[in-house]
């Protein structure tokens, strides 16, 4: 019953804080309304692995390192700033195609989404910044082994992709509606805009 509750506790932890609207999940939701949510798998799995590589680091207490290094985490900040505000410069300019066109997504590299969602996900030293204080609170002398940590990481990761995948699919929702109106006509400004704020407000936050 203790093991139960613990993985409730953590499951729950996890899925909360990655559920909340941020610029991977907004990327989510942008990749399942352009290329549909079976492309949308690439931008999932590219965040859950950069999820479980920030969350391995973490976990093995370079993330400690890291996070006080006042130097490395400003780099890693304002680099992350920078591409999402390229990113939403270019999101900006984007024109969104609704209704479904096969052919074109047939042309989208896979390998580009996967890589879209794996730099913002990393390139967010918050994330790193949060794992490294939540495995603290999950860890003890008693759970002390490699198969704990790589299950608290494994599932992580799933959590990660799922959440990913709930902002895809709900993207057909809002296809629909999209496709009733004019909305299309101004998402690539909004979500553009989004994302540059998002980098604007990595590069002035403070640590």
């Amino acid at each position: 019953m203790e093991d139960l509750n613990f993985w409730i506790i953590y499951v729950l932890t996890v899925f909360v804080a990655s559920i909340i609207p941020g610029p991977s999940m907004i990327l989510a939701l942008t990749h399942g309304i352009m290329h549909g949510t079976k492309l949308s798998l690439y931008t999932a799995f590219g965040n859950s692995i950069a999820s479980m590589i920030q969350a391995s680091i973490a976990i093995t207490g370079i993330g400690i390192i890291l996070t006080t290094s006042t130097t490395l985490f400003m780099i890693i900040k304002y680099i992350g700033a920078l591409y999402l505000i390229y990113l939403g410069i270019k999101l900006f300019k984007t024109p969104f195609y609704i209704e479904e066109n096969k052919e074109k997504n047939k042309k989208v590299k896979k390998a580009k989404l996967f890589k879209e969602a794996f730099i913002v996900a990393s390139s967010n030293p918050k994330a790193l910044v949060f794992f490294t204080a939540l495995f603290p609170q999950f860890i003890n002398q008693n759970q002390n082994s490699f198969s704990h940590y790589f299950l608290l990481v494994l599932v992580l990761g799933i959590i990660a992709f799922s959440c990913m995948m709930i902002y895809s699919i709900s993207a057909n929702g809002i296809k629909t509606l999209f496709n009733k109106t004019s909305l299309s006509n101004y998402f690539g400004k909004i979500i553009g805009s989004l994302f540059v704020s998002f980098g604007i407000g990595l590069a002035f936050s403070r640590k």
